[in-house]
């Protein structure tokens, strides 16, 4: 071997191959892809991060306006301002990170095929660039929360507060998990572009963010057991616990979360692992 030789660059053994400390060394490239994520997607709009803020916002009126006013559907006795924010501000982090990275394999096809670094860098990077956008939109959040209870309001935040980072822990590996199976999978059978697109659609509604859990089970009655089985309920439920003193917390529940996200985990890395081989004989 060829002293000036620093790295050398072998096939993946098995599909469980991941090597952290290869990620590590590239963590320059990860920081650079996370600028870009960040940066170059507004980088030639009038409003630039503006955008952040003015999404929710303008989401969370129409949803007070729909489903608070006209369809009259009940918050739990919360402000539907803050009840749907509380669930938008979650809910955009998950479909994020899981309609960015689904399309990570599709999207940099002349990158994979130029030059070698860790493909698992590319969604990592969209996580933690994602992670940006939920700061601006929780901090959002956080001064209509302060503006309701400082206004006597019956919100009442918690000690439960500081399970945040588990919480989007659980968002983001769930978002990666299922990103980087349909990514996989869209570079065979370009059909999941299209499931994805009103697939998320329909999730966000079999989630409890535009009406409480409490009336899913009493409408739903045995078939409740659907709303609980999506493994964001759990999530989506206990930020209202933490932040509003509403919603259903259980340990259980959480149990649940955590379990199906490092299944769904294993599976998207032997597929996208499995995929990386040859996938640009097929994208």
């Amino acid at each position: 071997m060829n002293e000036g030789v620093k790295e050398v660059i072998t096939p993946k053994k098995n599909l469980l191959d991941i090597n952290l400390k290869e990620i590590w060394s590239y963590r320059d490239l990860l920081v650079l892809f996370v600028r870009r994520d960040f940066v170059a997607v507004y980088k030639q709009t009038i409003l630039g991060p503006m955008w952040f803020v003015i999404q929710p916002i303008f989401t969370t009126l129409i949803f007070t306006l729909i489903f608070g006013k006209l369809a009259s559907i009940p918050t739990d006795g919360l402000p539907q301002i803050l009840f749907y924010m509380c669930g938008i501000t979650c809910w955009n982090y998950f479909a994020e990170c899981l309609n960015k990275t689904s399309n990570t394999f599709v999207a940099n096809a002349n990158i994979f095929g130029k030059v070698y670094f860790p493909r698992l860098i590319l969604p990592i990077s969209i996580i933690i660039s994602n992670l940006l956008k939920f700061g601006i939109q929780f901090l959002l959040f956080l001064v209509f929360l302060v503006y309701f209870y400082w206004n006597g309001y019956n919100v009442q935040p918690n000690y439960h507060m500081f399970l945040l980072p588990y919480l989007l822990f659980l968002m983001a590996g769930l978002g990666l998990g299922f990103g980087i199976l349909i990514s996989s999978l869209t570079t065979k059978y370009r059909d999941f572009q299209f499931l994805l697109i009103f697939g998320v659609q329909l999730f966000m509604y079999a989630t409890p963010i535009v009406y409480p859990l409490s009336l899913a089970k009493e409408k739903l009655g045995s078939y409740s057991w659907v709303t609980l089985a999506n493994p964001m309920t759990s999530v989506i439920e206990t930020f209202k616990f933490a932040f509003l003193g509403r919603g259903e917390f259980s340990w259980f529940n959480i149990g649940y979360s955590t379990l199906f996200m490092l299944i769904l985990l294993f599976l998207g890395t032997l597929t996208f692992n499995k995929v990386e081989q040859t996938f640009m004989d097929t994208v």
